[in-house]
């Protein structure tokens, strides 16, 4: 391990932390930065106008067909013309927040310039995953969305890969089909509406816009039930990236441009609210990666970061593992990462500490220095962000302090502290959903995001805060003991590193804790010596993969002998999580209640002691 005083210079890039603590008589403390939010803009359209103006010619959207293909560039002023041609089709249509747009597709140039185009007008954009469309079997969810939004409008990137998806909604609504494929005869083609002339109309809607403005649905889960839409307004989104402009103090800076590279979807508030905004915001430039981190796609994110290498690199866990491998293999790229990238942001799962070792160990190798790596906490009913780790941690997981107009209150539960948040970030609530809301905050007005954080040290709070599960997810053993199972799906899966990608944590009610392991299936057939197409039952059957886990099993419980922090079984599941289960988000997290739930026959089994399936501690 190297030192913080090694890494890359992050007090160059970020104000340091200050944060307040008010302890409280009922025994909760409120957190609060020390730095005071600073006026942001009215609304997001302003920073599109803002750079149409200062930075006509600057590239802010691109785009490639694949991998071999040349950028499709969109400037910032060529992207506010667009915008408001298509608002003036969006007022000639009708469009509201009770008819709102309403976007199928994965990430474009299209699908940005529509949903900003929408906003700049004052009508709400609802970019849902392309998961409940192309994935889903029975498309309950994505019927339940539609029905509950009555779009005026609804975009996908062409018709054909979402037939059956558009035929299953189409008695949900009466709105028009727009097209990105101009040849597609049943839908109208999005580049007719960008051709729509101007309407006098834009320029006094985009005047109407207030911070209460609702600029956008976003779609929770929906793992515990129907996905819930959270209401996101214009101020949710301004101050969000207002606070992140006080704590990214590079930002402010002229001298340093943005460049992103991001795969991370626009259905999700990190991609959306955190990237894609702080690329906005900031006159930056997006290039949207048409990869992910899976199996036959991180080739393509590959691809394309050696083609444009990135300011500030953004991945989540998977990505980052992914990553390390393909560093390990290609000196140039390597050379090129740690030498252009100024840190590395990870969100949305505490990133496993042999993932943050190996990215440190390679960066050290490869330019003297630690690549500093940050990240930061929050949900889609925050926008996102609540807090944020601007200074290195000593280790991962660190999820910062609370940003400035931002309160955070914990509440002892149990033996954790259950974190509540308070701020204009905040949602005013969900959807035509009052029950919900009320149910979602409490007397004082924070919202119950159901998470447990502890201090890094409760006597110095600016070193901030560390995650520490749901607390609705957590668990008591027989003996009494609670399972942190946030805590210990890290861990698992750094003892269980490379074989495991994800962990669910099992034991309820019982005197073990036991693990259902979502298998690195190329992880694991590499290491068993098998081919490429090996099937997965021999995969998983091979002595050497259960020898494996079985011996990182035993290094867990070196690393903890406590019942509660380690675990004696565990068993492989054949079948990847499901959409339509509610077992996986679109970003590849695991929702552990949903897992259980659906699979009850695993956990059934692996507490059969007569079963040969599960693998004991080695």
């Amino acid at each position: 391990m190297t030192t913080t005083a090694s890494r890359g210079d992050a007090s160059s890039l970020f104000a340091p932390p200050r944060t307040v603590a008010e302890h409280r008589a009922d025994g909760s403390i409120v957190l609060r930065s020390a730095e005071p939010l600073r006026d942001g803009a009215r609304c997001i359209g302003d920073w599109l106008e803002h750079f149409a103006r200062q930075s006509p010619n600057k590239v802010f959207l691109a785009e490639r067909a694949g991998i071999d293909a040349p950028w499709t560039t969109v400037t910032y002023a060529q992207a506010l013309k667009q915008v408001r041609s298509a608002a003036s089709w969006i007022l000639a249509q009708g469009l509201s927040a009770q008819r709102p747009l309403v976007i199928l597709s994965d990430n474009s140039v299209d699908h940005a310039l529509f949903a900003l185009a929408a906003q700049h007008v004052g009508v709400p954009s609802a970019a849902i995953s392309p998961a409940y469309s192309l994935m889903s079997r029975d498309f309950d969810k994505l019927k339940s969305m539609v029905a509950l939004l009555e779009p005026g409008a609804i975009y996908v990137t062409a018709t054909k890969p979402f037939a059956a998806a558009l035929a299953a909604i189409k008695p949900l609504h009466s709105a028009v089909i727009v097209s990105g494929n101009a040849a597609d005869p049943d839908a109208l083609a999005f580049s007719a509406i960008t051709a729509t002339a101007e309407s006098p109309d834009v320029a006094k809607a985009f005047a109407t816009v207030t911070p209460d403005t609702i600029a956008k649905f976003l779609f929770t889960s929906g793992s515990t039930g129907t996905p819930k839409a959270v209401v996101n307004t214009q101020r949710m989104l301004t101050s969000s990236q207002q606070a992140k402009a006080q704590t990214w103090t590079f930002l402010e800076r002229t001298s340093d441009d943005l460049v992103i590279l991001d795969w991370l979807p626009w259905s999700h508030t990190f991609g959306a609210n955190h990237n894609f905004n702080l690329v906005l915001r900031n006159g930056g430039s997006l290039y949207i990666d048409g990869g992910k981190p899976a199996p036959g796609l991180f080739s393509t994110s590959l691809a394309n970061l050696r083609s444009v290498m990135p300011t500030v690199y953004f991945n989540v866990p998977r990505g980052f593992d992914m990553l390390i491998a393909a560093l390990r293999g290609d000196e140039e790229l390597r050379r090129r990462f740690f030498s252009e990238v100024k840190f590395a942001f990870y969100a949305g799962a505490a990133l496993p500490q042999n993932l943050w070792d190996a990215l440190e160990e390679l960066s050290v190798k490869t330019v003297g220095r630690a690549l500093p790596m940050v990240s930061a906490w929050g949900s889609t009913e925050t926008s996102p962000l609540a807090t944020d780790c601007h200074f290195q941690a000593e280790r991962s997981g660190n999820i910062g302090v609370p940003i400035p107009g931002t309160e955070l209150k914990l509440v002892t539960s149990g033996d954790k502290l259950e974190v509540r948040v308070r701020g204009p970030n905040v949602t005013p609530g969900y959807w035509k959903a009052p029950e919900l809301t009320k149910q979602a905050f409490d007397e004082e007005g924070f919202y119950l995001i159901g998470d447990a954080v502890k201090f890094a040290d409760a006597e110095r709070p600016e070193r901030g805060l560390f995650f520490d599960g749901r607390v609705a997810e957590d668990f008591k053993l027989n003996s009494g003991t609670w399972v942190s199972v946030g805590t210990l799906r890290v861990a698992g899966i750094a003892a269980l590193a490379p074989l495991a990608q994800d962990i669910v944590v099992a034991g309820h009610g019982g005197d073990e804790v036991r693990f259902l392991v979502i298998p690195n299936i190329p992880a694991c057939r590499a290491h068993a010596g098998l081919g490429e197409n090996a099937a997965v039952s021999e995969v998983m059957g091979h002595d050497k993969v259960r020898s494996a886990i079985a011996e990182g099993l035993a290094k867990l419980k070196l690393q903890s002998s406590n019942s509660s922090g380690h675990a004696t079984r565990a068993l492989l599941l054949a079948e990847p999580p499901s959409v339509d289960g509610g077992e996986i988000t679109d970003k590849g997290y695991i929702n552990q209640r949903a897992v259980l739930t659906r699979r009850a026959d695993a956990v059934a089994r692996l507490n059969d002691d007569a079963s040969g399936e599960w693998i004991g501690i080695g």
